[in-house]
Order: C-alpha cells, then structure tokens, then sequence
C-alpha cells in the first residue's frame, strides 16, 4: 500500500472513532482538542500523530467502560 492510501485509511479510520466517540463536539471535550484541529485531522488538512491516535483509543476505552457501568446498571435494575 502507498504512503497516500495509508493516510486516506488513517483518515477514515480516525473519522469514524470520532464518530463512534458521539461526534466531533463530543470527541473534542473527550480528547481536549478543539473541534476545528479534529475537522483538519479527519480532511487532512493536519497530520494524523501516533500521540493522538493513543489518546483517541484511551478516550474509546473510557467510553468502553462508561458503556459498561450503564449496562450493568441497567441489567441490575432490571432483574436480569
């Protein structure tokens, strides 16, 4: 694979863990990143780091885990 179609899958890649994070205003609080520097991360305008792509997979096990709770909650409350 070339280096351009590596870039374009990190690209998608990224767009959709902001995605999966709630969206852009979402991933912004999460990551502490503000919501025009994430819009330029996923078009390409900024390079996509290996920092950044660690905190975005700490942010999704944090949603991990706060998913998590939820459901135990629920499942709790609900006799299950």
């Amino acid at each position: 694979m070339t280096a351009p179609e590596q870039m374009h899958d990190l690209q998608d890649h990224f767009a959709h863990c902001i995605q999966v994070l709630g969206g852009v205003t979402t991933s912004s609080r999460r990551l502490g990143i503000d919501e025009r520097s994430l819009r330029r991360f996923i078009n390409g305008e900024k390079p996509i780091s290996e920092r950044l792509m660690a905190d975005t997979a700490a942010a999704l096990r944090a949603l991990i885990a706060e998913a998590s709770a939820a459901e135990a909650a629920i499942s709790a409350g609900s006799g299950r």
